[in-house]
């Protein structure tokens, strides 16, 4: 299982975590989604998970993705 973490600005609370997370976990691959809203980190764990359906997800819930795809399988 694969593992990367993403760099999101403009989360500020539990709901902004939420919506990441409803738009994330649609992503054909991704098994569990984690939310850090006070490091700004998005971290996203599956299997052949596509880099450019997560951050057009993530775009898709409001907020940008600032940095990403960062990790290694797990």
């Amino acid at each position: 299982m694969a593992e990367k973490t993403y760099r999101v600005s403009g989360m500020s609370c539990g709901h902004c975590a939420a919506s990441i997370t409803e738009e994330v976990v649609e992503v054909s691959g991704v098994t569990q989604v984690d939310v850090d809203v006070p490091t700004e980190r998005v971290t996203v764990q599956g299997e052949s998970v596509d880099d450019d359906a997560v951050r057009a997800a993530i775009t898709e819930a409001g907020y940008e993705v600032t940095a990403g795809a960062q990790g290694a399988a797990a």
